[in-house]
């Protein structure tokens, strides 16, 4: 009987090790060591943000100057995602929010414009240097005048005049103003605004009218009074005039500013502010022009009746037109001038 409990005992044995065999798989020379395999995604996962400008399975083959370009299309790409962001995240009736996002996208499109230009200007430098030694790889000197001459054009570059620097600042900021143009153009071709100015152009066509575009900086209304005068009256001047009307007659304007209750000194920043800054002009700033002027001012816009001021008491002037769109940028309100179709 003792030999019967052993031969169970050791039946047991025999049947957990089929278990065991069946539950473990063999080792197998192909299966990889344990741990290494996940050490790759472990490092991913560590380093999330990580930038891998170089993708060595789709940039193989490629040239530098194919590289550079590929990288340079995938910023601004991300740039215009970064732009939407930002004109999303500016409230529809919050103009100084819209004025500084608009701002900080014509600031960061000229940082990666600047930074790409440099880029271009690297490589355009290092692909000479490499012609150059590629030619003549046996003379050193040569190789070295062109370094020379390299050092001799960045010393140059750095003793532009401030003249010039202005210049290229003016210059810089225009085509900003363009580009924010052109894109909003395309924005606008099937929008509001494309629908507004529709509108407007009917109204001007009967007399035989058409826009005349003035650039949005904040002085839209007094430059395009200006364009109407045909002038040499600068929106400086301009503005004083404007301001100077105003301060003449506080209780009539002050109730249409919201600052009937308030002290003298508040309306006189406001004055202050309307004639020494690019603050936006409306229909306190129409009135007090009509009047300084002395010319009936009328106003066109897409939605609702012609605005007329000082037509009763300039009758016998011609008065000037302008144009008031809602859409026609993505700063919000903006006056354009007119002129003749023909």
């Amino acid at each position: 009987m003792s030999q019967g409990r052993r031969k169970g005992k050791n039946s047991v044995k025999v049947a957990s090790s089929n278990v065991v065999d069946k539950i473990s798989p063999p080792p197998s020379s192909k299966s990889p060591t344990p741990g290494l395999t996940d050490l790759p995604k472990m490092a991913v996962a560590s380093t999330p943000d990580t930038p891998n400008p170089v993708d060595p399975v789709s940039d193989e083959g490629l040239s530098n100057e194919e590289i550079l370009s590929k990288r340079q299309r995938k910023e601004k790409k991300d740039l215009q995602a970064k732009i939407q962001v930002l004109k999303k995240s500016a409230s529809k009736g919050d103009k100084k929010k819209k004025k500084e996002t608009t701002e900080e996208i014509a600031r960061l499109e000229f940082e990666l414009n600047e930074k790409h230009d440099k880029e271009l200007k690297e490589l355009s430098d290092q692909t000479s240097i490499e012609k150059s030694k590629s030619e003549t790889p046996e003379s050193d000197a040569q190789v070295e005048t062109v370094t020379d001459g390299l050092d001799d054009v960045e010393i140059k570059e750095n003793k532009v005049s401030k003249a010039q620097k202005r210049r290229d600042k003016k210059a810089e900021k225009e085509k900003e103003r363009l580009e924010d143009i052109d894109r909003q153009e395309e924005e606008n071709k099937i929008g509001q605004r494309n629908i507004e100015t529709e509108k407007i152009k009917a109204i001007l066509e009967a007399r035989a009218l058409k826009i005349k575009d003035i650039p949005s900086d904040g002085d839209c209304l007094f430059a395009g009074v200006i364009h109407q005068l045909q002038n040499n009256m600068k929106v400086s001047e301009l503005r004083r005039l404007t301001s100077d009307l105003l301060l003449s007659q506080p209780d009539e304007f002050k109730p249409f500013l919201s600052l009937e209750y308030m002290e003298d000194s508040e309306f006189e920043d406001y004055c202050e502010k309307m004639a020494t800054t690019p603050k936006w002009g409306g229909q306190v700033e129409i009135t007090a022009l009509s009047r300084a002027l002395r010319k009936p001012i009328e106003v066109i816009q897409a939605e609702g009746p012609i605005v007329q001021v000082g037509i009763d008491e300039f009758h016998n002037q011609k008065p000037i037109v302008l144009t008031y769109h809602r859409h026609y940028y993505g700063l919000g309100e903006h006056y354009n001038s007119v002129q003749s179709n023909t």
